[in-house]
This record gives C-alpha cells, structure tokens and sequence, in this order.
C-alpha cells in the first residue's frame, strides 16, 4: 500500500510534465534538449537563490509572518525572472519558433522545480506507513507550478522576444509577469500571514495557475494578430 501510494503521488507530481510534452507539438520538434538547458538554468538560479536566502535572511524561531524577511524572498525570487531571461534570449537552440520556445522552457524550468523541492520529501514520506494527504497535495501544487512556469515563460517572451507587441498591453503583461513572479510570497502570506492550511493554498494557487495560464494564452494570442 505504501509503494502503491508513493507511485501515485509520483506519477501525480512527474506525470503532467511528461504528458504536456508528448502531447504537444513539443515532441514533435524535438525540444528536449531546450528543456533540459532551461533545466541546468533553473538549478544554476536555485543555487544563487539559496546563497543569497542564508546570506541576508534569518533564522526566525517562530512560522510567523514578517513582512520585512518576505520582501527579502521576494526581492531574492525575481532571480528566476532573470534565469528565464537567460534560457529565453541567451541559451542558444535549434531553429525552433517562439511559441514552441517558451512552453519547452517553462516545462523545464517547472520540472527542475519538481524534482529539487518534492523528489526527496517524496521518497521519504510517501513510503511511510501511515497514508496522509500532504503528497497529493504536493502533486497538485506541482501541477499549478508547472502552469505558472509556462505562463512566466510566455510573458516574458512577450516582454523580451516580441518586438512589435500592442502598445496598450505593455502594462498588462508587466503586471501578470509580477504577479506570477511573486506568486511564491503570496501564499506565504495566506499560510502565514492569514492562517491558511495548505488545501486551502493549494486550490488558491490551482484557481489562480488556471486565470493566469487564460490571461497569458489571450495575450500572447492579441501579439501575434497584425497590427491594423
């Protein structure tokens, strides 16, 4: 029951990476290798986070809120908004369109995430003896992170790769880009700011990976009309 129940947890946190490539026009156009650059980009960018995180944060004693250590993380967090930029406009692929770029970045990116931050809890806790909720809940959390990722990744193709976008988005797609970026301090705040239990975050960040994944498909969708 024990290994039955760590496979499905497994295959709920690993399993929509695999089925969002294969059932794309990713596997088609061989796009492997830019997800496993964006990859190497993502662990390159979580270990400068980690440096700076134990270089200018606290050891708090107490899971209470402090707004001043949280704007640190997030001040720390918009690394990953620069290691996006560097696997969009930097790495260097194979002769691939932009609409295929970001979707394979942003399932790499998303999948290098899985695996560092859930892989190891995974294996340790999903064997255990007695069934509990948290790694179902953690698969399902993976699932948003991985919507989420795709959709930073598209917005910053608009913002960095898109050169003749609608001047009346520009705002737009900044804003949803800060939103989505600061994703990771905003659930902390409902989990410790605001007293939220973690089913509660979870289907908050599902809700808001499904807007945000809307909002991001119709933005990129009004770039690649012809300007009139």
């Amino acid at each position: 029951m024990t290994v039955f129940h760590f496979f499905n947890c497994a295959i709920l946190t690993f399993g929509p990476h695999a089925v969002y490539y294969s059932a794309t026009p990713l596997s088609e156009y061989d796009t492997l290798g830019t997800s496993v650059k964006a990859a190497l980009v993502y662990l390159g960018t979580a270990l400068v986070k980690l440096v700076c995180l134990a270089t200018f944060l606290n050891v708090s004693e107490n899971d209470s809120f402090d707004p001043y250590q949280e704007l640190l993380k997030a001040l720390i967090g918009f690394i990953d908004v620069a290691g996006i930029y560097f696997a969009l406009t930097q790495l260097t692929y194979r002769n691939i369109s932009q609409n295929h770029k970001f979707q394979a970045v942003g399932l790499g990116w998303a999948f290098a995430d899985s695996v560092l931050h859930r892989l190891a809890p995974l294996w340790v806790g999903a064997r255990g003896l007695e069934f509990t909720w948290d790694y179902i809940l953690q698969g399902l959390e993976a699932n948003a992170n991985l919507v989420l990722s795709i959709s930073l990744a598209a917005l910053g193709s608009l913002m960095w790769l898109r050169k003749n976008k609608p001047k009346t988005l520009i705002p737009i797609i900044y804003v949803c880009a800060l939103i989505v970026a600061t994703m990771p301090s905003i659930t902390s705040y409902l989990r410790r700011g605001m007293g939220w239990h973690f089913p509660k975050v979870v289907g908050f960040e599902l809700f808001t990976s499904l807007v945000m994944a809307f909002i991001s498909w119709q933005l990129f969708s009004a770039c690649q009309r012809p300007s009139v």
